[in-house]
């Protein structure tokens, strides 16, 4: 994909389909943090629909989709390599609407429902249960909650696609959803990819002997992506005249195995100063002539290596340096290999060859990340990070990278060092080998460990913008760990109000914690901010309003009551002021919102008194403020006086006072 200008922030942990073992830089427009949050579901969106561009129906898709349809689940089964998981997501596309969300349900992980639970379901929700890695421990615990999982799917008009493990076992019951996906036609596949990629369909319909000996083997969907996507990269970088036949021979020259050229090529290479030009090139691939210089001569300091004694106008220049490495700059001054995809096999040669190097290229990444000046983009930057991050997820080493992204966070003085540390942890959790790990690490730190410098501000940023696209429960727990922090961020803060505002279900889901043990004071903060009356009294899917559900109530009255017991009075007044406006204006809940502040108050054991007072000393405080004027404001004085009356046992009101102390009781 190509990147557009602007500020990188990253918000998806998928992203563009991408299988290839190229570069991909994703930029989002402008800077979101200033520009209004965007939505959590549109990244995920973004790339469902490029999913159901580039996907050729595989036999099976049909039955799929009926059944999908008539009974809003379908369990698909198929060979690894068939495009279950893909169509599965495609399917889910298709029943796109304007409520509900796409979500992957991972229910055995920190943050997650079990699939039993009703409120694991939203309305018009998409979900996906991608169970084909799943061993046979997993797989039956699953299939035990699919019942009540279906149920919860049916009653809130959501769609459930299952993808369970080839060759698992099905019970009777369940026989009816499954649906066999089977592999389509590898050619179909390949131009559909090509003409996506913008290849001209003259080109590809030719006979040419390198696609149809790459096509002549049993291969995977993903292997077929990954060769289309190298084409249209040949494409991208060829020479004017060269066509179709030589894209797809650079292609396929770039999956060749050339670790031995590389090892011959770096063994004569003795100079120091050539290893980190070459090095450098690998690493900034595409980067102008004046960065790549500048990054070699930081590369040879950050590992001590001494400066070259040579008289200035005795060294080679750039381009006989270039020259030697089998690289160049072209007429716009950029670097670049001469063949397609060399930077990836020199990266690899380098880390696995010199593990010492390993904690250098760290340290001098940061510092490349730090450098400004014109050709210093954002998208060099991220580029940079993603292929150090790529180096040790494809070697296994998750843990260094989660360390490096903490270190960068925990240490960054500027935002360029902040940025640095979510992409480091954007690939571990775009990464399907690792992302489950990374998603744990994430966890432990939002909830338990103790953090330095801005990290904190880096796993705002993750949770709100990446592991939300997917995974909005998730998201949501580990912002609430933030929130509650003593040293907890604004930004954390801010982006948990952000999250369920855009969903009713999390939103109650987050009330129902906040109430779940005896509220904290960082707790009761969280709940002056969330629970506010207006999103309450929104009707949502069918009709009703949160207020209205008895275990909304329960929860709300619950903070309420910490909040009157434990709180100073001018902290929760602003908050109280907001509720009673919205009470006049909310129609026949308004009421309802009365009743919950006075419930709450009424549960406020040996304080009642107190409660009820600075209650109602609140509303008369709030006629003074309200958007509709007084004399509304003061029927609502009213109707509160009449509650609280109520309450305490008067069949009929008493005559209200005209002040009430905080101190004393209304009576």
């Amino acid at each position: 994909m190509s990147t557009r200008s602007g500020t990188t922030w990253v918000t998806g942990t998928t992203g563009p389909l991408h299988n290839g073992i190229g570069d991909m830089y994703v930029t989002i427009g402008a800077d979101q943090r200033g520009s209004g949050r965007p939505s959590f579901t549109r990244f995920a969106d973004d790339q469902l629909a490029w999913l159901r561009r580039v996907l050729v129906a595989p036999p099976g898709m049909g039955k799929a989709r009926s059944e999908l349809a008539d009974t809003g689940t379908v369990i698909l089964d198929g060979v690894p390599g068939s495009g279950r998981t893909c169509a599965a997501r495609v399917l889910l596309r298709e029943h796109h609407k304007d409520m509900g969300a796409f979500r992957e349900l991972l229910p055995d992980e920190e943050g997650e429902l079990p699939l039993a639970d009703p409120e694991l379901v939203g309305a018009g929700d998409r979900l996906l249960l991608d169970l084909s890695a799943a061993d046979t421990v997993r797989w039956a615990a699953s299939r035990a909650d699919l019942s009540a999982l279906r149920k919860a799917v049916h009653e809130k008009h959501a769609h459930l696609v299952i993808v369970m493990p080839h060759g698992g076992t099905l019970e009777s019951d369940l026989q009816q959803y499954r649906v066999e996906i089977l592999q389509p036609c590898r050619a179909w596949v390949l131009r559909r990819h090509l003409r996506m990629h913008g290849v001209p369909t003259e080109q590809y319909l030719r006979p040419d002997p390198t696609v149809t000996e790459f096509l002549y083997e049993q291969r995977p969907l993903r292997e077929i992506a990954d060769f289309a996507d190298l084409v249209r990269r040949a494409r991208e970088a060829a020479a004017s005249g060269e066509e179709f036949t030589q894209w797809c021979a650079t292609a396929r020259k770039a999956q060749a195995d050339r670790r031995e050229e590389v090892a011959t090529l770096v063994a004569t290479l003795r100079d120091s100063s050539q290893r980190a030009l070459l090095i450098s090139v690998a690493m900034l691939h595409g980067a102008h002539a004046d960065v790549v210089h500048r990054a070699a001569q930081l590369l040879l300091r950050t590992v001590g290596s001494p400066p070259d004694d040579l008289p200035l106008l005795q060294r080679k220049d750039l381009a006989e340096r270039l020259g030697e490495i089998s690289a160049g700059a072209g007429p716009d001054g950029h670097v670049r290999f001469r063949d397609l995809d060399y930077d990836s096999t020199i990266r690899t040669h380098f880390w696995d060859h010199m593990p010492d190097l390993r904690q250098h290229l760290g340290t001098w990444t940061a510092r490349i990340v730090a450098l400004s000046g014109p050709s210093i983009t954002q998208e060099l930057r991220d580029g940079l990070v993603a292929k150090l991050a790529g180096e040790y997820l494809r070697t296994g080493r998750a843990e260094g990278l989660a360390s490096l992204a903490e270190d960068w966070g925990s240490t960054a003085t500027s935002r360029a060092g902040l940025e640095a540390a979510v992409q480091a942890l954007t690939c571990g959790l775009g990464d399907p080998a690792h992302a489950r790990t990374f998603r744990g690490w994430i966890y432990q730190w939002c909830a338990n460990k103790q953090l330095k410098g801005e990290f904190a501000r880096v796993l705002v940023q993750v949770c709100a913008d990446v592991i939300a696209a997917d995974h909005p429960d998730q998201a949501m727990l580990r912002l609430y760990y933030l929130a509650r922090r003593d040293d907890g961020t604004a930004d954390a803060m801010q982006a948990l109000s952000d999250m369920v505002q855009s969903s009713h279900r999390l939103r109650r889901r987050l009330l129902h914690r906040l109430a779940r043990c005896e509220p904290s004071q960082a707790d009761l903060g969280i709940f002056l901010r969330v629970g506010v009356a207006e999103a309450l009294t929104d009707p949502y899917d069918n009709g009703r309003a949160l207020a209205e559900e008895e275990s909304v109530q329960s929860s709300v009255i619950t903070c309420w009551r910490a909040v009157l017991n434990k709180l100073p009075r001018p902290t929760w007044q602003p908050y109280t002021e907001r509720w009673l406006h919205a009470s006049v204006d909310a129609g026949d809940k308004g009421g309802l919102l009365l009743d919950l502040l006075v419930g709450a108050a009424d549960r406020c054991e040996g304080r009642r008194g107190a409660a009820f007072a600075a209650l109602y000393a609140s509303a008369r405080d709030a006629e003074r403020t309200a958007p509709g004027g007084s004399s509304r404001a003061a029927l609502t004085t009213d109707l509160l006086f009449q509650k609280i009356c109520s309450a305490q046992g008067f069949s009929r009101p008493i005559t209200p006072p005209q002040a009430a102390s905080p101190r004393g009781t209304v009576l």
